[in-house]
């Protein structure tokens, strides 16, 4: 049975409609002509310049993804909007296509996705990420991907040829270790343990492998955090990064109700932890301390994700792992991969 209807109010509509009974919504896929395939980033707390977005909106439903206020400015809701009223960019194949033949493209990594799962059970349907991928392949054009989704492992073959050719890593995001965890706040993803098969599938395959704690949310990660690192090492992982929880603007308030829904008897110590690592606050917005904490707490998690990393012989950080990428020079930005600095 499918979760209530719930939003946060848009701060960018004029107008609010409440409803007294929260109505059961089901998934709504919507298609729109898009007018780039490349989306291109300035943060200095990310390690690339070049993201591709096939979809708007993420039916794995996660409650921190950091992606969800940007549903509001589609005049839609960072809440259930966000997981169930999903947009298809289905001409972004051709555009990609034009864009990389393009001679002012110098040839740089293109990560899939920066705000939404490139792997979501929608692309099943649609096969946009496959399609990218193999103009990707086509022009040698190196890719690194972040996802939860097992459908990855339909595109094995095709990513270990990028990888061979051009260069490529997969980077599979298991936050929690713990099924329950996973299953309170990211009711839409895969459970860990099939997430952990996927790193071994694309291993198997000869698809460079990483895993991603991200987010780290203090006060649950950690619990069989040390399991979890080894059995990614065993699947065949070879780097691992992780990123603090950040809950920018309506993220909070979706974040918050959901952890005291599902999860009552440890949101104050979530919360609490936290603030501790984030200066007394649940928020921080400033560049280049949006990923990482401060504090004790902060550090000896920080550290002890670093000793995990080290006994099993993942490498923490680097750009996206692209050994084999033909990169441009460029100034180096703040990388979401490397390890904070000490």
């Amino acid at each position: 049975m499918p979760r209530p209807s719930w939003n946060p109010p848009n701060p960018y509509l004029s107008r609010e409609v409440h409803l007294d009974e929260p109505a059961l919504a089901g998934l709504e896929v919507r298609e729109e002509d898009a007018r780039s395939a490349l989306a291109r980033n300035e943060s200095p707390d990310l390690p690339f310049r070049w993201s591709l977005n096939p979809y708007r909106g993420c039916q794995h439903a996660c409650a921190y993804c950091y992606a969800r206020p940007t549903h509001q400015y589609l005049g839609l809701g960072a809440g259930t909007d966000f997981d169930r009223i999903l947009v298809v960019k289905h001409n972004l194949p051709a555009l990609l296509e034009r864009e990389l033949a393009s001679p002012r493209w110098t040839g740089e990594p293109v990560t899939f996705s920066g705000v939404t799962d490139a792997y979501q059970p929608l692309e099943a349907r649609y096969e946009l990420t496959r399609r990218c991928l193999e103009v990707c392949a086509r022009r040698a054009n190196p890719v690194s991907i972040v996802t939860k989704g097992v459908l990855v492992r339909r595109d094995a073959e095709l990513l270990a040829e990028l990888a061979r050719t051009a260069g490529a890593r997969v980077f599979v995001s298991i936050p929690f270790a713990e099924p329950e965890f996973a299953r309170k706040l990211e009711p839409g993803a895969p459970s860990p343990a099939e997430r952990l098969e996927t790193l071994a599938q694309l291993a198997r395959a000869g698809v460079p492998t990483g895993l991603a704690l991200a987010p780290l949310v203090p006060g649950l990660s950690e619990q069989g955090l040390a399991e979890l690192v080894a059995a990614a090492a065993r699947a065949g992982a070879g780097h691992a990064f992780s990123v603090l929880l950040r809950l920018p603007a309506e993220v909070l308030t979706v974040f918050q109700r959901r952890l005291e829904e599902q999860l009552p008897g440890r949101a104050a110590a979530v919360l609490g932890a936290l603030r501790e690592m984030r200066g007394g606050h649940l928020q921080e917005a400033r560049f280049g301390l949006r990923m990482r904490g401060e504090g004790v707490r902060y550090r000896a998690l920080d550290e002890l994700v670093t000793v995990l990393c080290r006994k099993q012989g993942l490498v923490r950080g680097g750009d996206v792992g692209l050994e084999n990428a033909r990169l441009p020079s460029r100034p180096r930005q703040g990388s979401l991969f490397d390890p904070p600095d000490s």
